[in-house]
């Protein structure tokens, strides 16, 4: 597997990408606020973020063109979802005292963010996955 050599087009779709999943992220944080007890915000957007990442193998289109690839790979969507905000949304929890719902909200996301990998990972043929790996340098 060989990673794609770093190139001015890549390196603009990485930054663009990254850019408007971050405003994407920050857009749904302020338009639907977490509030107070579970972080639902936070907790959708990661779900979704994974499962979004996990079924770009699925596309033609993204297993063939590198700055598709890793414009909305690690730039789109790797600004969308964030560990540090899922981190945090924990830490807080346990600042104030609720111990439970932090560790259904960390254990809980784990687990559908891998459910979420699953399921979309079987939207893509195996042949497809290898196109991808191959054509981005997928890790």
């Amino acid at each position: 597997m060989t990673l794609p050599r770093l190139t001015a087009p890549l390196l603009a779709a990485v930054s663009l990408g990254g850019a408007a999943g971050a405003l994407a992220r920050w857009g749904l944080s302020e338009l639907v606020p977490d509030g107070a007890g579970f972080p639902w915000t936070t907790f959708a957007i990661n779900v979704v973020g994974s499962f979004l990442l996990a079924a770009l193998p699925a596309l033609a289109a993204v297993r063939r063109r590198p700055a598709l690839a890793v414009g909305l790979g690690p730039g789109l969507l790797g600004g969308f979802t964030t560990l540090s905000a899922y981190a945090e949304q924990g830490r807080l929890l346990l600042a104030d005292g609720e111990t439970l719902v932090a560790a259904a909200y960390l254990a809980g996301t784990l687990a559908a963010c891998l459910v979420a990998v699953q399921l979309a990972h079987h939207w893509s043929s195996l042949a497809a996955q290898a196109e991808f790996e191959d054509e981005e340098g997928n890790e």
